[in-house]
């Protein structure tokens, strides 16, 4: 498993718009329909990464916990199928069915909408406020598979509660690490 950071986007930046197949609902999904009232979550994830693993019941929790307060959470898994067939759509769904998932798991087979978020690895964590300029890119917390610090979602909840409260951001924002994005390979 590839230790990778994340590429951390500059903050301000306008969330690229896209337009995906949502593997559960399966029907396409738009950002704008993903948007919270007061903000939007943007998760880089895939099936088969330890670390999302490591992460899945917290995300979901997450996202449990701040929907009912105006924040929208999307999953995005833009990683190779061809090469990693546990990624692809159909396993996506079973997985979001599995992990319980509360958001939309959509799947960007062309990978156009990851290299826009300038993602590097699975998870990869994105905040928008209400204008979809970002606020927080990073990690979900500390945690990583094997290093004995429990999974509580700190930073990113912190960043939520921030942007619902109206609260400055908090300036040291660290990048997320996991498994590399399995890119395609140009043909």
């Amino acid at each position: 498993m590839a230790r990778t950071p994340s590429n951390m986007l500059p903050l301000g930046t306008l969330a690229p718009d896209f337009t995906l197949a949502d593997t559960v609902g399966r029907k396409l999904v738009s950002l704008k329909e993903v948007m919270g009232k007061k903000g939007t979550v943007v998760a880089f994830i895939c099936n088969h990464c330890p670390y999302v693993k490591h992460i899945n019941h917290n995300l979901v929790h997450l996202a449990s916990r701040y929907q009912p307060s105006g924040i929208g959470f999307v999953a995005i898994s833009s990683n190779d199928a061809s090469m990693y067939p546990e990624d692809g759509p159909d396993y996506m769904r079973q997985n979001a069915l599995d992990e319980g998932y509360c958001f939309p798991y959509l799947y960007d087979e062309t990978q156009e909408i990851a290299r826009a978020y300038d993602a590097a690895c699975t998870p990869d964590f994105y905040l928008f406020d209400t204008d979809l300029k970002l606020v927080y890119r990073g990690q979900l917390d500390d945690s990583r598979p094997g290093n004995e610090v429990p999974v509580t979602g700190r930073d990113l909840e912190q960043a939520i509660h921030n942007l619902i409260d109206g609260l400055p951001m908090v300036p040291l924002q660290k990048p997320s690490l996991g498994c590399n994005i399995k890119w395609k390979k140009n043909t």
